[in-house]
């Protein structure tokens, strides 16, 4: 069965995903890109660094912003979010960085996990999760789908 989702199932979706797709376009190539980002109900939060994606978000500031939540094939919500990037300063920067890492640091690596036991030679490290640029997307319009196994006959 396929159907819309309503405001409070497309609000649960962006306030429990941390992980979403960002598709912005320069007017020749369309680009997207997985981000992590917080919802705190009005705006998502994200951070970037300067590079392509920064680029072509300056350069035209429409998205397009992708959540999903698969449990199946036949088993799924997603959420379209079009909308308006908006490159944060000064105070804006600082509290969507908290609205963002207040939110997502939480899932990341426990501290009591050892650097020995897990060290690898990538050079990632924690130094590596603070971006430089913080932005949100303004939502103009959110629409959202689903599919669920339809009901077996005689249930």
């Amino acid at each position: 069965m396929l159907g819309q989702l309503d405001a409070v199932q497309i609000r649960n979706i962006l306030t429990s995903q941390v992980l979403g797709r960002l598709a912005c376009s320069d007017g020749l190539q369309p680009y997207i890109v997985p981000v992590t980002f917080a919802f705190d109900g009005e705006y998502i939060y994200g951070q970037t660094n300067e590079g392509t994606k920064l680029q072509i978000l300056r350069k035209n500031p429409k998205v397009c912003f992708e959540v999903d939540v698969l449990s199946q094939m036949n088993h799924w919500e997603s959420v379209l979010v079009f909308g308006q990037f908006e490159e944060l300063k000064g105070k804006e920067a600082d509290n969507a960085r908290k609205i963002l890492f207040n939110r997502v640091f939480s899932l990341m690596t426990s501290s009591t996990v050892h650097a020995h036991e897990h060290a690898t030679d990538s050079g990632i490290g924690d130094e590596n999760r603070v971006k430089y640029v913080m932005y949100r997307i303004r939502p103009d319009r959110i629409s959202g789908r689903f599919e669920k196994p339809s009901a077996p006959i005689g249930s």
